[in-house]
């Protein structure tokens, strides 16, 4: 759910004429050059251009906002893959304060999750998961005492195996050497248990099947969005297209921080000076920069990254990457009376109305996001029609009177780093060996899953790294700094 994919929209590298470059680096100070324009890259830049530095920023697409996007199909807007947040995502949520975007991807006001089990010998049958004014753990007490999905035993035991996640330490590396479906199984968790609720939330979060993960990551989000704080789990959504926030408005927050930002222009290489600058070579010119951010994914990283820059360049191609579908339906008529709702006892995942945001005036949009889809990815169009609708029309009675007007897929095969065990091993912090080169993205140390929280707070601590390393003050970072740092 956290990432996704649409149709090739990158252009080809494009020779940038000298003087659109040197315009953005005639002043005087020091200056920094962001590589990358996803979420870390244009956090970086902000963060440095708030912090007094001057920013160019660098993307090879024709957009900003990196995984994160929007396209058009159409007379349709359609995100790439559905995104979601939730309360405790501080870091994403400073970024939608900070474009000026967050009355467009509103929180829920309370926690509440539709699972439909369609799988049942009585039929389809609907539960909940939703909190109480309550505080932690008795906030999730009466939804789970009633939650249908689970028997009686299956519920006293999640309670159990949630007391005993809260008391882990997400500072203890050998957590990272665990999965967590070992860990899970050894503390009483039943084939249903998982299956209806630690997997129902872990493989939208994390993108991997509990059996799959470092127990490190998983207890990093359970703990913190089930266990910290009652309103955590609450979760957020763009009402809008994602390119209006993750493009639009951040090409404005950027502009006017006096970030210079150029689209369609990709960094083929990185060398330091002899004076301990940099020179960043894009097709037709070459940049001076007193510090460099490279906010572009793993494998890209290591092709740029100069000799000597980490101790192991390697680990960098040893990080795994796992995949995303987004199945999308158009229906003549409505057939799902809710935001959205996830489900039991079919492939189907998570199932959310697009409808309003993607501009349609007649039917119903519906996007499903199916993650840690390993089998699934490079299915054929028409296979995975006739797998779905079937489903859909198994778990929304609306839909077995309606026609189908459209029928699509996005898909990203490299949506996210895969949260396998040892991961945390193979994360490199935002500091380099060479000094004024920082990393940033959301498969970097940040403690947190490949998200969009992952991703700004990556940026955060880069910029925070790169000041250091310019000799500015970090004090205009934001609050969470020292936790991304």
């Amino acid at each position: 759910m956290t990432h996704g994919h649409g149709p090739q929209t990158d252009g080809a590298p494009a020779g940038v004429p000298t003087r659109a470059l040197s315009e953005g680096t005639a002043s005087s100070g020091r200056h920094a050059v962001v590589v990358g324009g996803g979420l870390a890259g244009v956090t970086a830049a902000l963060a440095l251009a708030d912090a007094g530095v001057r920013v160019t920023l660098l993307e090879g697409r024709p957009r900003l906002g990196g995984l994160a996007f929007s396209f058009r199909r159409g007379d349709l807007t359609v995100d790439n893959g559905q995104h979601v947040y939730l309360r405790c995502c501080t870091a994403y949520r400073w970024f939608l304060d900070r474009i000026g975007g967050a009355r467009l991807a509103p929180l829920q006001h309370r926690l509440d999750v539709p699972v439909v089990d369609v799988d049942k010998p009585e039929g389809r049958r609907l539960g909940r998961l939703r909190r109480d004014p309550l505080p932690v753990p008795l906030h999730l007490g009466r939804s789970l005492a009633a939650y249908p999905h689970l028997s009686l035993a299956d519920r006293a035991g999640v309670g159990r195996a949630a007391l005993a996640l809260k008391g882990l330490d997400l500072a203890d590396p050998a957590l990272d050497t665990q999965d967590f479906g070992s860990w899970l199984a050894a503390h009483g968790q039943s084939a249903r248990a998982v299956e209806a609720l630690w997997d129902l939330v872990g493989v939208a979060t994390l993108n991997a099947v509990a059996g799959e993960t470092s127990l490190s990551l998983a207890a990093m989000v359970f703990k913190t969005g089930l266990l910290s704080d009652p309103g955590a789990a609450d979760i957020g959504w763009a009402r809008v297209p994602l390119g209006e926030l993750h493009d639009g408005l951040a090409r404005r927050a950027l502009d006017s921080a006096g970030v210079r930002t150029e689209l369609r222009t990709r960094v083929t290489s990185l060398s330091q000076h002899g004076n301990g600058g940099w020179s960043v070579q894009v097709p037709g010119e070459t940049l001076d920069a007193d510090a460099v951010v490279l906010a572009v994914p793993q494998r890209e990283a290591h092709d740029l990254l100069p000799a000597g820059a980490l101790d192991a360049p390697g680990r960098l191609l040893e990080i795994g990457t796992a995949p995303i579908l987004n199945v999308h339906v158009v229906y003549d008529r409505k057939v799902l009376d809710a935001p959205f709702l996830t489900a039991l006892g079919t492939p189907v995942q998570w199932v959310f109305d697009r409808t309003e945001a993607s501009g349609l005036q007649e039917g119903q949009y519906l996007a499903l996001s199916q993650s840690a889809a390993r089998d699934e990815i490079d299915l054929p169009v028409a296979a995975l029609r006739e797998r779905y609708l079937p489903e859909l029309r198994r778990l929304l009675p609306h839909t077995r009177g309606a026609e189908v007007r459209d029928f699509f897929v996005t898909r990203e095969r490299t949506a996210t780093f895969a949260p396998a065990p040892g991961v945390g091993r193979l994360r490199p912090g935002a500091r380099t060996r060479a000094p004024g080169l920082c990393l940033a993205g959301a498969w970097t140390a940040t403690g947190w899953p490949a998200t969009m929280e992952s991703a700004v707070r990556s940026g955060v601590g880069a910029a925070g790294a790169a000041l250091a390393a310019l000799g500015r003050s970090r004090d205009r970072l934001p609050g969470f700094f020292e936790e991304a740092a």
